[in-house]
């Protein structure tokens, strides 16, 4: 198992190189984690809210400027109930003791999603926390909350059509609930799916996307600097040839 030496080492490496403005991060495998042990899927969830809390403050200090974690689809709501309700307890719980540490590191508090389908305690105590955090500097956490990419369309669209005017690519953009974002350069899935789950469609027309078996309870700082590196050893072309991105003689 790397040791924190190795960790360092790692993190120097991936510091001397650019990093990705905008990293997206599909938290999948809690209730997979919590199986394997014999425990409630709720016990996942949990290990899975104190991973958040890891990965969040790794990449604080990396110093990438927008981190987006996938937290509960529009399709979540059709998990069994008191699964639901569990985790909306979690994210009440998550968002009152994470207050303080978000203000003392400069992390702006942001959400996207159809917001007006929580719970009411739910909605009251993210928008308490995004007005106390509204004035952070140092990087925006965004939570993915009955989110949609397709719904996410949708709303964008129709916004573009009363809005008047052609409905272009800038307009869309404009209403996507993502706006006001850095571009998304890295979307992770966890716990060895390969798929992305109906998650940031328009926004991951050309990020980099990076899959890894492990779960994400046991996603930490390591993982993170990892799927970092990863995206630092490719080449993004955005539809130009190599040699145009790197210039003749430039490696693939």
């Amino acid at each position: 198992m790397p040791g924190p030496s190795d960790t360092a080492e790692l993190e120097a490496r991936v510091r001397a190189r650019p990093l990705p403005r905008h990293v997206a991060i599909i938290m999948d495998g809690n209730g997979r984690w919590a199986r394997v042990r014999g425990l409630p899927r709720v016990a996942g969830h949990r290990q899975g809210a104190a991973a958040v809390r890891a990965v969040t403050r790794a990449a604080r200090r990396l110093g990438i400027d927008a981190l987006t974690l996938y937290a509960f689809s529009m399709q979540n709501w059709s998990r069994p109930a008191d699964e639901v309700e569990a985790l909306m307890l979690l994210l009440v719980e998550f968002l009152e003791k994470e207050q303080q540490e978000l203000l003392a590191n400069g992390i702006r508090l942001n959400a996207i999603g159809d917001l007006e389908r929580l719970p009411a305690r739910v909605g009251s105590r993210l928008e308490s926390v995004r007005q106390a955090t509204a004035g952070g500097q140092g990087m925006t956490l965004t939570l993915a909350l009955s989110y949609g990419g397709r719904e996410e369309l949708v709303h964008a669209a129709r916004l573009a059509a009363a809005r008047g005017g052609p409905v272009d690519e800038a307009a869309l953009e404009a209403g996507l609930w993502t706006c006001g974002l850095p571009s998304l350069d890295l979307l992770i899935r966890t716990s060895g799916e390969r798929r992305i789950s109906n998650f940031l469609l328009w926004q991951a027309a050309y990020a980099e996307l990076y899959f890894t078996d492990v779960h994400w309870p046991d996603f930490d700082e390591r993982e993170l600097l990892t799927a970092v590196a990863d995206f630092q050893a490719r080449q993004r072309r955005f539809g130009l040839t190599g040699d145009q991105v790197t210039g003749p003689g430039g490696r693939e």
